[in-house]
């Protein structure tokens, strides 16, 4: 039973293992990890092969729900790379397929109960994020070569006021990972602290002996409205973070000589 809103983030291990000075233990997050490229590599068995889970031969002439779920993920990202990537988008594109789908399906998971929720950990959201803008820093520099540095000084910009704009430019493309990383986990976050304390009054009130135990439909009315809601924050901020991973990546490849 969790005692604190905050536990329900505890990393756990469920199975130590050690070999010399490293540790290779299974902890909730790896399994969850393992969980989701499960999920991942049955959806490109499924839709890459003729036959179905049964070894039949399957046309898909009318979708299921399965199928149709899947679909509007990949329509999904591949509006998000060819609407902000333009030309580029072909080439990007199995990379935000993989961002997105890997983010909403931690996110997903991570509202099942007793499950974890990856995303909510800082560590994990910087862990996507550093990378990424790195990447983003260098596809700028095998393109532009000396003229990425134009990002930090907008074209036909006095030389007054390039001195004060240089620093604030670069201050806040230093800081487009880190909040980049802090959105996505400020958000899960907040969301699974508040359904937990929700919950804690229900079950609270619940155990009362008296009239007010009736009382506890109330939080439980409210928890259905907030699941609701953290259905939509997980896959908005999955939305969100590709759509920013790819506006950044744009301006990297674009920019004004």
């Amino acid at each position: 039973m969790l005692f604190t809103p905050l536990e329900q983030f505890q990393i756990i291990s469920i199975f130590s293992i050690k070999l010399f000075c490293l540790d290779f233990s299974l902890t909730n997050m790896l399994f969850i990890n393992l969980i989701v490229l499960l999920i991942f590599s049955s959806m490109v068995y499924l839709f890459s092969s003729d036959t179905d889970y049964l070894g039949e031969t399957s046309y898909f002439f009318i979708p299921n729900v399965w199928q149709t779920f899947v679909e509007t993920v990949y329509e999904t990202a591949a509006q998000l790379a060819f609407d902000n990537l333009n030309d580029e988008g072909e080439k990007y594109f199995p990379f935000i397929a993989v961002l997105f789908t890997f983010i909403l399906f931690n996110n997903l998971i991570g509202l099942v109960p007793y499950s974890f929720t990856i995303t909510s950990h800082l560590i994990v959201t910087f862990a996507l994020s550093f990378p990424i803008f790195i990447g983003v820093v260098i596809i700028g520099v095998q393109r532009h070569k000396i003229h990425m540095l134009s990002v930090f000084l907008p074209a036909n910009t006095p030389i007054g006021l390039g001195l004060l704009l240089v620093p604030i430019e670069l201050i806040s493309y230093i800081f487009k990972p880190i909040s980049l990383g802090v959105r996505l986990f400020a958000n899960l976050m907040a969301g699974h602290t508040l359904l937990k304390v929700i919950v804690g009054v229900a079950w609270s009130m619940l155990l009362l002996e008296d009239f007010l135990s009736i009382l506890h439909i109330i939080p439980l009315l409210v928890l259905v409205v907030l699941m609701g809601l953290e259905l939509g924050v997980a896959m908005i901020q999955a939305y969100v973070f590709t759509v920013l991973t790819c506006i950044y990546l744009n301006d990297s490849i674009q920019i004004s000589h």
